[in-house]
């Protein structure tokens, strides 16, 4: 018999609680809680668990410190859920590790398909699986083919790396500084601008209607995202 995921909430107020331990017991979490910074960091060294959803806002230790140590040594996804809004907050967290970020309040389903899209992209095996389906859009990471309904899709190399870069984190925010970093190296540091263009341009060669984007959706401030359902709804008209 299959064991079922673990998670371990990290969360001091105990109304969200009460409504994250039933919910994801219902759908058969094993789940382990703690309401404080230390007390997280010491049940995560023991259960280990293989999935951690982190608020920011903890009272004895800062939700980043105890985000900060846990990537020391841990590669399980860290899910943040924090009323903090602040754009600089979110940016933080992604840039030390955390794998997403849910602003308070949220819903019950849209927390429930976050988990499953982090657990789902830690269960790939390390060296990641060389192809890559999201509904239409196909890519070969092995062959650096990519194609949208069977046909080829032409990328110029930086086109490409940008692509490789959020399809190795399908389903993940990915920052702009980490999206720089990756694919223009030091040189490209606060050079936003090079991705609102060559994101333009990939939207243009892979979606259907590039202003609905299907699969590179934009974080606002953040960075952006593959999507990693590969279908769905349609978000509306992307403002960068």
């Amino acid at each position: 018999m299959m064991t079922q995921p673990q998670i371990l909430i990290i969360e001091d107020e105990a109304a969200l609680r009460r409504f994250l331990v039933p919910t994801l017991e219902a759908q058969g979490y094993r789940v382990e809680v703690a309401e404080g910074g230390h007390e997280g960091l010491r049940q995560a060294r023991t259960h280990n668990p293989d999935l951690v959803l982190l608020d920011l806002g903890l009272p004895d230790l800062d939700g980043l410190e105890v985000l900060r140590q846990l990537r020391g040594w841990s590669r399980k996804p860290i899910l943040i859920i924090s009323a903090r809004h602040q754009e600089g907050e979110k940016v933080a967290a992604l840039d030390l590790g955390a794998d997403d970020y849910l602003t308070k309040p949220f819903g019950a389903a849209e927390l429930l398909a976050r988990i499953r899209v982090a657990l789902r992209h830690a269960a790939r095996p390390a060296q990641d699986t060389p192809l890559l389906v999201l509904g239409a859009l196909r890519l070969d990471l092995e062959r650096r083919d990519v194609s949208v309904d069977g046909t080829p899709v032409h990328l110029t190399p930086l086109e490409y790396r940008l692509l490789e870069a959020l399809a190795r984190r399908a389903g993940q925010v990915v920052t702009h500084a980490q999206l720089l970093n990756e694919v223009w190296g030091p040189a490209g540091a606060g050079q936003t601008h090079y991705l609102r263009i060559y994101m333009g341009t990939l939207r243009r060669k892979i979606e259907v209607d590039p202003t609905r984007p299907r699969y590179l959706i934009t974080e606002p401030s953040i960075g952006y995202r593959l999507n990693g359902e590969g279908s769905g709804n349609r978000p509306g008209p992307e403002m960068e």
